[in-house]
């Protein structure tokens, strides 16, 4: 392994422990106590949910409370602009542009995390522990002051964090954030699987259900993710003459699922916010609501099905580009056999990416919601959803493969200067 690859693993796992540290950092004024009770009593709803993806950072009310989900949803509003006003989808496109657009999702990414931690801290004001504990030990008004600065910095930090992973390390920042955060409730669920099989409330043989569940939804996922319909390609003979020297790719790669784990974390996104802020409320119409749209429901369920399926072909419409690709095979002499250059070669890649996304979508949106299904018959009373499962092993996937790729380019880089 190069001194170089181990320098981004290395900066990479710094900064995911700095965020496994912000997690620890609670907004002043808050009473811990309180709060972790609050969300002790609510682990199986959308809290529990959100819980989860922030790393248990909700019930401990830290800076980091709203995690990287304010970023994420100011990225689905601009991707869905993008796809709608031709402009803003040219600027994405241009390198002067995508810092522009980048720029804007910061703005919004700040105007959205101001909104969410305004109210956030005015719903504390109403909660209260056992024993009559203000969850606000300090004055209201200085407090929201106070929550949120702190929130909107942790969030800020947090997309840096992101953003310099991306740039200076191995993988997808805001990814391994998510995963990250998803690793680290791992031990606390294993603990306390051991204290409901110790205490007669599960059956060590559900527990073992639910291993094979996992098992089975971790070997779909690999299967699905590592498989891609190769289109071959043909090259003219005076392209093949030039090239002896090198390696000319005779095939289109092109996965079964192109979007990744993007659709997943797009829709619990979407899902979590309404069900989040309709939890608690005492208005007997939005508690309706918000018991359908509890991630232990039906309807939760079937949401996500549709949203995973909807974001999943909608990203991969933007992530393939079968105009640039058929416009590149003509300028460098290659073509697809039994199909002509340009546009009838455009038409074949959509059509053939179309059919792949359909399956892909499919299975994601099936990945989402088969395994608590599964788990729901089974009777067992926590939450457990195939999207973390998901999120987790296609980010863990695409980690490795960068790893391999950074690899690659090293042995290519010094194969390179020693022929030199």
């Amino acid at each position: 392994m190069s001194k170089d690859l181990v320098n981004k693993i290395l900066i990479t796992l710094g900064f995911i422990l700095l965020y496994r540290l912000l997690a620890y950092v609670p907004v002043p004024g808050v009473n811990i106590n309180v709060v972790k009770e609050f969300f002790d009593s609510n682990a199986n709803n959308a809290l529990g949910l959100v819980n989860m993806f922030s790393g248990n950072a909700v019930e401990r009310l830290s800076i980091i409370s709203l995690g990287i989900m304010p970023y994420i949803t100011a990225s689905i509003i601009m991707e869905l602009l993008a796809a709608t006003f031709p402009t803003l989808g040219k600027m994405k496109k241009e390198r002067d542009g995508m810092q522009k657009y980048m720029q804007i999702i910061r703005y919004s990414t700040i105007v959205i995390t101001l909104i969410q931690s305004v109210g956030v801290s005015i719903g504390l004001n109403s909660l209260t522990g056992q024993n009559g504990q203000s969850a606000i030990s300090i004055d209201m008004n200085t407090f929201i002051a106070v929550s949120a600065i702190s929130m909107l910095t942790g969030t800020m930090l947090l997309m840096w964090i992101g953003e310099q992973i991306t740039q200076r390390g191995i993988g997808n920042g805001i990814s391994l954030i998510i995963f990250a955060g998803i690793v680290s409730a791992i031990p606390s669920a294993i603990g306390g699987t051991i204290d409901l099989v110790n205490n007669g409330q599960m059956h060590f043989l559900t527990v073992i259900g639910i291993l094979l569940v996992i098992l089975a939804t971790v070997g779909a996922i690999i299967y699905v993710e590592l498989g891609e319909r190769r289109v071959p390609v043909s090259y003219s003979r005076k392209v093949i003459m030039q090239n002896q020297s090198k390696r000319v790719m005779n095939y289109i790669p092109i996965k079964v699922n192109l979007s990744g784990v993007i659709p997943a974390i797009f829709a619990s996104a979407i899902l979590m916010f309404p069900s989040t802020i309709l939890q608690g409320s005492q208005n007997k119409y939005l508690m309706v609501i918000a018991d359908y749209m509890n991630p232990s429901s039906y309807t939760f369920n079937i949401f996500m099905f549709l949203f995973v399926v909807f974001f999943a072909f909608f990203y991969a419409s933007i992530t393939f580009n079968a105009k640039d690709i058929s416009e590149n095979l003509k300028k460098q002499g290659g073509f697809i056999p039994g199909v002509r250059p340009g546009a009838s070669t455009a038409e074949f890649l959509n059509g053939v990416a179309g059919r792949l996304t359909f399956w892909g979508a499919i299975y994601m949106g099936l990945i989402s919601t088969l395994p608590w299904l599964i788990v729901k018959a089974m009777g067992v009373p926590f939450y457990f959803g195939g999207v973390s499962v998901l999120i987790v092993v296609q980010v863990a996937i695409d980690t490795m493969r960068k790893i391999e790729a950074q690899q690659y380019m090293n042995k290519y880089q010094t194969l390179s200067a020693v022929g030199l």
